[in-house]
Order: C-alpha cells, then structure tokens, then sequence
C-alpha cells in the first residue's frame, strides 16, 4: 500500500467511534489524535504526566492537542513512588505502561469510552519494547498498526498535513541504564543536563543517557557542540550536579529506521525469493501460534523453536530466537505486506 491507501484505511478503520486517544504529543499520537478528531464520532486525549517526563512534555501536548482542536486532559501520577518501576528491571517499560493505560482505562470508563487507542506503529514492533505487551493484555487499539503505517510513514503524513508535534515524549527513566535505580537525584540531573544542551544546540532532540554516572550526549547535529570551549562548559556543569564523567555520542541521536525486510537469495529453486527481517527479541513460540490462528492454520513446534504459516499460497517461518522468514513472495512490497499482518500476532516472551 501507499501513504494515500494506509491513510484511507486508517480513517475508515477510525469513522464513527467513540475513542480515547493516549496522547503524548509525539509524532505517532498526534497523528493519531488529528484523524480522531477529524472522522470519529467522539475522540478525546489523554495525557498521563509520571512525574518522570521533560519540563515541556505537557505544554508541549497541551499545545498540540489545542491545536488539533481535540478535548485534551492530564491525568497526574508519581511512577518514582512504584517500587517496581523505580528498582528499573528490564520490564520497567512493561511496568510503566501498564500503570499507564490502567489509568486510561479508569478515565475510558468514567467518560464512557469503550476504546483507548495510541500511536503505535509497524516500526515500533521492530524494537526491543516490552511494553507493547501492555496493548494486547489491555486491548489498546493501535490503528496505525493496523493500516500498516511505519515510523517514515508517520513523519511524512505529518508533513503532508503540515503538522506539528513534539520531539521531547520519552520519560528521563529511559536514560538510566538497566538495574540502576530511579531516583529523583538522577532525573533532575538529567534534568538540567538536556536543558543545558537544548539551549545551546537550539532545535533537534536531545538525550543525555545516565550509564552509571557517565553522561553521555546525543544531539541532531554533533558539529554544534564541536567547540572547546563549549565542551569544557558542559563538562563543568554536568560534573557539578553529580556526574562522574561526561562523554559526546558522535553518531548523533537515533538511527536510521530499519527496512521492514531484508532481500535473502535463496539455493531452493521452489523458493527463489526470500525476505526476513530479526526482532530484537526472543518470540513466545507457544502464545504466538495462538495469535496465528487468526490468520490461518499454523504449525507449530516449541521443542524446535519455531512456527510456520501458509497465507494465500505465501510462506512465513517464525523462529523463537526473533528471525521472520517470508517465502514464496513475488518481490519486497509482498513480503512487506506479509510482515504488517503477522507482525501484531507475534507475541514476545517477557523476561
């Protein structure tokens, strides 16, 4: 499909339902919330501020969503005083969402919403996010999941519509390394690590990751902090409010986003065209065949660790160590067509 095709489905797929829309005011929930607006019979959005979030993050989804014209409220809550959040496993992601969208549920409820949507895309279901398996246990609908939308998808459909959104959604928690606890020391360091830089490299997104009292800083464009005398002053200030060291990430903020498949040739002449792609996690080979179901009658096998499924004369191979193989398809926009219906049945196995 196009961006025209997914956005035509995504809207018939919205039309005439009531919805509320977990907002952050990010890329993916502004999008998500401005066709709400426009096609659902009733759409509201809900922030949850954790207590944990950028200075801006609020004002940021205020102003957005007023500028959508979509009914927008915040729902306040200290995820720091949840132990299990704060000891910062690796299912912190999954602890927080889950907090999260229980509190969605109590204001779906209130209000009288039966569906709470969020921004979700086929992209996000590339990455290692535990917390995704927060929308299947709670039924979240993710629409853009379902019309196929990636993250380049999003960003074009956004500037298609000359849409704003906030680069600054991601909670300080997600800067602190694994098993490190979350203390408010550490947020507000982090705090007033990304404020300082912000206002130095003036736009772009800003990340300062805490990894065991190391500093490191990512910035859109490195070149604007490339000065001695501006590194010296950031290594004064971050020293001075509680880091050990401080080091600049030269690769920049964030990555390319990863292609849904990757072209594999194939010896088998039966099967001379070949596309697989590698999830960043192990797969639940038992609740993932459950989930195939839907599309068809897989076989499945948890001894050896994988499942395969035959849809329309197409064939996907699903391996518990995170490997998607697509057999049997005409070229990569099949395969990729392939991969957006299974994707949102894989299920991961939660540590």
């Amino acid at each position: 499909m196009n961006l025209e095709q997914k956005i035509e489905k995504l809207k018939e797929y919205l039309k005439d339902k009531r919805v509320l829309v977990a907002f952050s005011g990010g890329a993916d929930s502004t999008l998500i919330a401005k066709f709400a607006k426009d096609v659902c019979k009733e759409a509201v959005a809900v922030t949850v501020d954790n207590g944990v979030l950028p200075a801006d993050c609020i004002s940021n989804a205020q102003e957005i969503a007023m500028k959508i014209g979509i009914f927008h409220e915040v729902i306040h809550e200290n995820f720091i005083e949840n132990e299990a959040f704060k000891s910062n496993q690796p299912n912190r992601c999954f602890i927080c969402k889950n907090i999260m969208y229980s509190k969605l549920q109590d204001a779906a409820k209130e209000k009288g919403f039966d569906i709470i949507i969020d921004g979700t895309n086929i992209s996000d279901l590339l990455e290692d996010r535990p917390g995704i398996a927060v929308n299947y246990e709670k039924n979240i609908i993710s629409p853009l999941v379902y019309a196929g939308f990636t993250g380049d998808d999003v960003r074009t459909a956004l500037e298609k519509f000359n849409i704003t959104y906030s680069t600054s959604t991601t909670c300080f928690a997600s800067r602190i390394a694994r098993y490190n606890k979350i203390t408010s020391k550490k947020i507000n360091r982090i705090s007033y690590a990304e404020s300082l830089i912000k206002n130095m490299v003036n736009e772009g997104p800003v990340r300062v990751r805490d990894e065991n009292g190391i500093a490191r800083i990512e910035v859109d464009d490195v070149a604007k902090l490339l000065n001695m005398g501006v590194l010296n002053h950031i290594n004064s200030e971050l020293k001075a409010v509680g880091f050990r060291r401080v080091a600049l990430d030269i690769t920049g903020y964030g990555e390319p986003e990863k292609d849904l498949v990757i072209y594999k040739p194939c010896k088998d002449e039966a099967n001379k065209i070949m596309f697989e792609t590698e999830l960043p996690y192990e797969v639940d080979i038992k609740n993932t065949c459950i989930q195939l179901e839907n599309l068809g009658s897989p076989k499945c096998s948890d001894e050896m660790g994988l499942t395969m499924l035959e849809v329309d004369g197409k064939n996907v191979t699903i391996f518990r160590s995170g490997k998607v193989v697509a057999r049997r398809v005409r070229d990569k926009e099949d395969a990729e067509a392939l991969l957006i219906e299974v994707l949102p049945l894989i299920r991961r196995k939660l540590v």
